[in-house]
């Protein structure tokens, strides 16, 4: 500013110029940290190239090696957000991100001091690794490029806030190469084929909050201003994590809970699954799920825990209604399973299932009287519900009402036949003395379970 108002005569040519101390002189201008970030960098491309193919490593060579890949990285593994920074997808994908880290890096280490530029350059590579999470949940992502976008951010802030010894045509050229930089890599960038621009964004902005608070908190090479800098970027940055953990990753746990389900690997589902409802206790489908695993592993009470947890998120779910009714009746709980049925009819009366799960039920109480009612409306209901006649029988023949039975059981014939059934059919007729269809029936009986045998 003084040697601005001489030029323009407002000083005399002689005064006196006192040398002040700027925030943005002095310190160590070394390139240590940088050096170091290249070696990593590159030490873990030889490490995957031995692994795979040195020129191109597979995607998954890549994800085994610690790639960003949401359903891991929001799945248990965190370390991935750190570790996908070191990694790179090919030879010219390194060879770009090296040369910019060279440049840039040493650029911001001059400036910043060694520590802050360490910071600087992990935190934001941390943020970038989250937004690539939150944006591309499903695409795996590698590169040291989302950290060079942070010291990018951080570089045009500083130059824009901070006050310097240079001149200002020099501040000028440099923060007009970074904005230059950043425009043409976001956009031409999707060009090129598999850029990760939410990478690249999560890292600037980040970046640029960072230099600014330096730039307006902490210019100097002060300790303690520069700590309170790292922490509150450092906290932003967790909060965004946690956050981003608590909003997404019991869907990544649910998924992969289904996909064990699958396969078959009831243990591992399980698990999957409890850790869904824990995070997201508000996640009926979630619940519904869990509960026929439960069931399937012939849990009942744990079953029926998550049946009723599930209906009382969804109350029209009425498939989880059946399934807590069947689970009920497994347990000999018949009272609450004709509850459960009858919530079912008050939601829809004509629910053919709903009358013959009722009827299955008053049946095992012994009151096949109701039960002929609940099996007949079903019927109405659903002339073509399976085994809804067989069961009518059942109970027709239960109450000595042999030709009632055998009619059921003759209707239930022409629906879809069984051994069960022809069984029932011979039984019947043998109570009323036909003893020549009984045994024609017995020996349909027969020749159905044989047939059933070889299939």
């Amino acid at each position: 500013m003084r040697y601005e108002a001489a030029q323009r005569g407002e000083e005399p040519d002689d005064v006196m110029q006192p040398v002040m101390p700027v925030p943005w002189a002095g310190g160590d201008t070394g390139a240590m940290v940088t050096q170091g970030l290249l070696v990593l960098n590159l030490v873990a491309y030889v490490a995957v190239a031995i692994a795979g193919n040195a020129v191109a490593p597979t995607t998954r060579h890549l994800v085994a090696s610690g790639a960003n890949y949401a359903p891991l990285t929001l799945g248990g593994e965190p370390w991935r957000l750190l570790t996908s920074m070191f990694l790179h997808g090919g030879l010219f994908h390194i060879l770009i991100n090296m040369w910019c880290l060279w440049n840039l890096g040493a650029l911001c280490e001059g400036l910043y001091g060694h520590a802050t530029f360490a910071a600087v350059y992990l935190i934001t590579g941390l943020a970038s690794s989250l937004v690539s999470v939150w944006w591309h949940p499903a695409i795996p992502s590698v590169g040291a490029s989302g950290a060079i976008f942070g010291i990018v951010g951080a570089l045009m802030a500083s130059y824009f806030l901070g006050e310097f010894s240079l001149p200002r045509f020099a501040i000028r050229a440099h923060l007009r190469s970074l904005v230059f930089f950043s425009v043409y890599s976001l956009i031409i960038g999707p060009f090129f084929g598999r850029i990760d621009n939410a990478a690249h964004i999560g890292g600037l902005v980040t970046g640029l909050l960072f230099g600014a608070l330096i730039a307006l908190i902490a210019p100097g090479r002060g300790l303690f201003p520069r700590i309170a800098v790292v922490l509150a970027v450092s906290l932003v940055v967790l909060g965004c994590g946690g956050w981003l953990y608590r909003s997404r990753s019991y869907l990544i746990h649910y998924q992969r809970g289904m996909a064990s389900l699958q396969q078959g690997r009831m243990d591992q589902a399980l698990e999957e699954l409890q850790t869904t409802v824990r995070q997201r206790p508000e996640f009926a489908h979630a619940h519904l799920t869990l509960a026929q695993v439960h069931y399937m592993k012939n849990q009942l009470p744990q079953a029926e825990g998550e049946f009723r947890k599930a209906i009382a998120l969804d109350p029209s779910d009425k498939y989880a209604r059946f399934q807590l009714a069947a689970v009920l009746l497994g347990q000999g709980k018949t009272s609450q399973a004709k509850d459960a049925y009858q919530q079912i009819l008050a939601l829809d009366g004509n629910d053919a299932s709903a009358h013959m799960g009722l009827g299955v039920t008053l049946a095992s109480e012994n009151n096949h009287a109701a039960a002929v009612e609940e099996y007949k409306r079903a019927a109405q209901s659903g002339p073509d519900l399976g085994g809804v006649y067989y069961r009518l029988g059942l109970s027709e023949a239960a109450l000595k009402n042999y030709d009632a039975a055998i009619a059921a059981f003759l209707k239930q014939r022409e629906i879809g036949d069984d051994a069960e059934n022809e069984r029932a059919i011979a039984e019947a007729y043998r109570a009323r003395g036909m003893k020549s269809q009984a045994e024609d029936a017995m020996k349909k009986a027969q020749e159905l379970k044989s047939t059933r045998s070889e299939d």
